[in-house]
């Protein structure tokens, strides 16, 4: 049996809808936007990520008579609103930037349309998987463009929750990560898996020369050895003389980066062994990876900075209602006003221009009569500057029914070629690491 998500949000949520069905409007047809009012201090640019979890989660949001027992033995809710959550699916439609792509403030990421009952219930499950996801996979995207192509391997699990490191893997995959240490991402969402031995397997042999013989006669001499945990030097002569120069790799996961790297490397070529490759851990983020862009390191594995969005451990995203029929049936466009968290109201389509080298400019967000509906794809038809203009709104759910190419393992694939090809447009300024604004503005027609 599918383990329920609808007890994965906050008492309010239910509050509301109890209040809005005693004053008549819990029926009342509205339209919720997800989107960040600004970016974390210091990026350009954000990832979305999340949308194929959030689906699944979507899909099985139902109260159960687990869940409706405590809510009555709590006193959450009335009878009548008991009753109506003992019913409840998600019967709307959502619309959203495809996961994968680049955000910019006031981008309006996810869009529900529904009663406002069955809209507000996700706001919670909404917000925590898009804030938390997004700001792993922007910071993966941010290490991934200094990586220079030298793969990254998402290493993150004990430093966040169970939960959170499998959403973890996830994000940073789609972000350009090239694998994960955690078998639940590789089973639940088709992501490469990696590692061989820690510090504890050396150490529970008499001698590091008996740890390596015990590792190269498990897996061959294509294993990676971990050679720092005595002293680097004599643990890459011993690994060499153990493997032989057709060793696979060395990690070194301790001391001076660049310089350990550097004499690593020399050690290794004069040893013969000059195909084996230097994986570095220890403590990465983006900083660190940049500063060893001239360094002979092949490949990466990054833990804390990652699974803690590197120093941003939410995209700051907010759920707001921006519109709802009045007894009319005629939509009505609502914001807050309030300093600092004004919103802007009304039903929304978006796209993104492109100047004529396929370079984004502009984000283009139109406030429409007609509503949400996916604005026209106008790729290929160049105006007279050679501009083009992508469409960014694709729909997720319609009528309650997930749109199966964004899920599990496929949708997650699906989602990483899509931050491959938004990566691929964004301005070069993107990819600085100093701190800037928003790379291209969000402009509001």
């Amino acid at each position: 049996m599918t383990e329920s998500s609808a007890f994965r949000t906050d008492r309010y949520e239910l509050t509301m809808v109890d209040a809005a069905i005693q004053s008549g409007t819990a029926d009342r047809e509205c339209m919720f936007e997800a989107f960040a009012r600004r970016l974390p201090a210091g990026r350009r640019y954000g990832i979305v990520a999340g949308t194929g979890r959030l689906l699944d989660l979507i899909r099985d949001f139902r109260f159960g008579d687990a869940e409706l027992d405590w809510l009555r033995d709590n006193n959450v809710v009335r009878p009548p609103t008991l009753d109506w959550l003992a019913d409840y699916s998600f019967n709307g439609n959502i619309w959203g930037y495809r996961e994968g792509d680049a955000y910019f403030p006031g981008s309006p990421l996810i869009q529900v349309d529904g009663t406002f009952a069955e809209c507000v219930v996700l706001e919670t499950l909404i917000l925590s998987v898009l804030n938390y996801d997004s700001a792993v996979a922007s910071a993966a995207a941010r290490m991934v463009s200094v990586s220079l192509g030298r793969p990254l391997a998402e290493m993150g699990s004990r430093r966040t929750s169970e939960y959170a490191a499998v959403a973890a893997a996830r994000a940073a995959y789609i972000a350009g990560f090239a694998s994960t240490s955690n078998l639940e991402a590789g089973r639940s969402w088709g992501i490469p898996t990696m590692g061989t031995a820690a510090h504890s397997f050396t150490l529970l042999h008499d001698s590091e020369e008996e740890a390596f013989r015990a590792q190269v006669d498990a897996f061959g001499t294509s294993t990676t050895l971990l050679v720092d945990t005595y002293n680097i030097e004599r643990g890459i002569e011993l690994a060499v003389a153990v493997a032989g120069t057709g060793l696979g790799s060395i990690r070194i996961d301790s001391g001076d980066l660049p310089t350990v790297a550097a004499a690593a490397r020399a050690q290794l070529d004069s040893l013969g062994a000059v195909n084996t490759h230097i994986t570095v851990t220890s403590d990465l983020d983006e900083y660190s990876i940049a500063a060893l862009s001239a360094s002979p390191v092949d490949a990466f594995g990054v833990g804390t900075s990652l699974v803690t969005g590197s120093g941003a451990p939410a995209a700051g995203m907010v759920y707001k209602l921006v519109a709802h029929k009045n007894a009319a049936d005629e939509w009505v466009s609502v914001a807050k006003t309030s300093a600092s968290k004004a919103s802007v109201g009304g039903r929304k389509s978006a796209l993104r221009r492109l100047d004529a080298t396929g370079t984004a400019r502009e984000e283009i967000v139109m406030v429409t009569a007609d509503g949400p509906v996916v604005a026209p794809n106008t790729e290929g038809h160049p105006d007279t500057a050679g501009a083009t203009e992508r469409s960014l709104l694709v729909p997720l759910m319609e009528a309650g029914v997930v749109d199966e190419r964004y899920l599990g393992a496929a949708g997650t694939r699906h989602a990483r070629e899509q931050n491959a090809a938004a990566m691929r447009e964004l301005p070069i300024d993107a990819f600085r690491l100093g701190r800037g604004d928003a790379v291209i503005p969000t402009v509001y027609r």
